[in-house]
C-alpha cells in the first residue's frame, strides 16, 4: 500500500498561537505533501501549490505524518482540483455560520485535507465532524509521524 504525506507546521506568530490554543493542539496548519512540493491552503492567497522548502519558511516546528492509502494520486488530485479557490476566512475565524465545508467555493487548509481524503473514498474524519475539522483533528489520527524542528 502507498501511502500519503501530511505535514504539519507551526509558526511563532500570534494568528498561529490563536489556531493552536482554539484548536488545542501543537500546531496551527496541514498540508498535502506532492513530491518536493504541497498542496495547501494559505490565508491571503487561498489553494496554492509551492515548494516544500517555501512551505517550511519561517516555521518553528514541524511534522510529517504518513497516512496508508490505496491510492494517493486520487487525494493529491482532489486537492490540486481546488488549486486558485480562495481562503476559507470565515471558516477559520470561527465565525458562527452553517457553511457546507463540502461546498468546493473556499477552504482553510484542515478542510481542504479532509475533504482530498473523501473524495478519494477514504475519510479521514465521521461525517458528523467534518463541519469544522481543525489540524489538531488531523494531528490526533492514529498513523506514524515524524517530529522535526527547522
Amino acid at each position: 500500500m502507498s501511502v500519503v504525506q501530511l505535514i504539519f507546521t507551526a509558526t511563532p506568530g500570534p494568528i498561529s498561537w490563536l489556531i493552536r490554543a482554539r484548536a488545542g493542539g501543537p500546531f496551527s496548519h496541514v498540508a498535502l505533501v506532492d513530491g518536493e512540493h504541497v498542496v495547501e491552503a494559505v490565508a491571503g492567497k487561498g489553494v496554492v501549490r509551492r515548494t516544500l522548502a517555501e512551505a517550511l519558511a519561517g516555521v518553528s516546528r514541524w511534522a510529517l505524518m504518513t497516512v496508508p492509502h490505496a491510492s494517493p494520486e486520487e487525494v493529491l488530485a482532489a486537492a490540486r482540483s481546488q488549486l486558485g479557490r480562495p481562503y476559507d476566512w470565515s471558516g477559520i475565524a470561527g465565525v458562527g455560520v452553517d457553511r457546507d465545508w463540502q461546498e468546493p467555493d473556499s477552504w482553510f487548509c484542515s478542510e481542504l485535507v479532509a475533504w482530498a481524503f473523501e473524495q478519494a473514498g477514504t475519510p479521514l474524519v465521521r461525517a458528523d465532524a467534518v463541519s469544522r475539522v481543525t489540524p489538531q483533528n488531523l494531528w490526533v489520527l492514529p498513523h506514524p509521524v515524524t517530529l522535526t524542528a527547522p
